[in-house]
């Protein structure tokens, strides 16, 4: 696990008391070594755990400890503001973005600061780039635009998941969730990754704008990561509202495949969840902002529509919606 420190709760009625006994996270070498006490290995564990019929297996090991736990409550916020429609304000197009990150952690090579300026300073940025960019258009929107700064991403999607459940705006009437998180730094793409494509018709109007950036589609090439299920957007798909999470990511459009393979492989072992995850006066934004443009551009779309997109056939969140919006 990339994070060590400690875990955050939403607060309960009961203060926690029904939540299992211990819960924690465990280093992959942590890990192998746990299998190995039991006699198992891992390797051969986490291939049969990913066939369908797997099931789980008791180690038959006991852990005796004593902890000593401190408990502390906080509070934090989300943030959030509204560009009315002029024709049909009661209809919302949500844009979201997480302003969390790890705060103060462990020091590496001195530095205890966990900044996230990709994750997901990056998504702050294009958040308030795309609510300038609805502020100065001269056709202003006919759907109401809300932006959203959620809090909580890093600790289980708190944030997104308070919202979705105590919305400020009617889930039904809340036609899409447009997220952002890590805008990439090394420059223009010609690709636009969409992390759970297949799912929805927004692939359709990312296609659009795609095309618009002279852009190509393709899903994320990693699934095997749960990507879809690690962001914001995932707490809208959950309650039924349609959710994209797009950005360039698999081809540069100056230098290729390989080099931005190589550029994102080296950000998340060198960088994801660590205090070098900093500002680079290096860093090529072009990217960056090509996609806020091109998000930009398909919340534009969204908001000159009177349809709501739908999920598609198959999707795990049709049926939730469908209670809500019936097609």
């Amino acid at each position: 696990s990339s994070n060590g420190g400690a875990k955050l709760h939403p607060t309960t009625p009961d203060h926690g008391a029904s939540k299992v006994a211990l819960e924690g996270w465990m280093t992959l070498d942590a890990a192998k070594k746990l299998f190995e006490a039991a006699g198992q290995n891992y390797d051969a564990l986490y291939a049969a755990a990913n066939k369908p019929s797997f099931k789980g297996q008791d180690l038959g090991l006991n852990l005796t400890t004593t902890l000593h736990n401190k408990i502390t409550y906080k509070t934090s916020k989300n943030v959030v503001a509204v560009l009315p429609g002029t024709t049909q304000p009661k209809e919302y197009i949500i844009y979201s973005a997480h302003w969390d990150h790890l705060g103060i952690g462990p020091a590496v090579a001195g530095d205890s600061i966990y900044n996230g300026a990709l994750d997901n300073a990056s998504g702050c940025a294009g958040l308030l780039a795309i609510a300038n960019g609805f502020k100065q258009a001269k056709e202003k929107p006919k759907r109401s635009i809300v932006f959203l700064a959620v809090t909580g991403e890093e600790q289980g999607l708190l944030g997104s998941d308070y919202y979705a459940q105590h919305p400020l705006f009617p889930l039904k009437n809340t036609v899409a969730d447009l997220n952002m998180d890590e805008l990439l730094a090394f420059g223009p793409m010609r690709d636009l990754t969409i992390t759970g494509y297949g799912q929805s018709e927004l692939d359709d109007y990312a296609r659009t704008a795609a095309k618009e950036q002279n852009r190509y589609i393709i899903p994320y090439q990693h699934p095997e990561t749960g990507s879809f299920y690690r962001s914001d957007h995932f707490s809208f798909a959950k309650v039924g509202v349609p959710a994209l999470y797009a950005s360039g990511a698999f081809e540069s459009r100056l230098h290729g495949k390989a080099f931005a393979e190589k550029e994102r492989e080296d950000f998340e072992a060198k960088n994801y969840h660590q205090p070098s995850d900093q500002y680079n006066p290096k860093w090529d934004l072009r990217g960056a902002a090509q996609d806020a443009r091109l998000l930009f551009r398909i919340g534009q779309n969204l908001a000159a529509e009177t349809t709501f997109p739908k999920w598609k056939a198959g999707s795990e969140f049709q049926a939730v919606r469908l209670k809500s919006r019936p097609q």
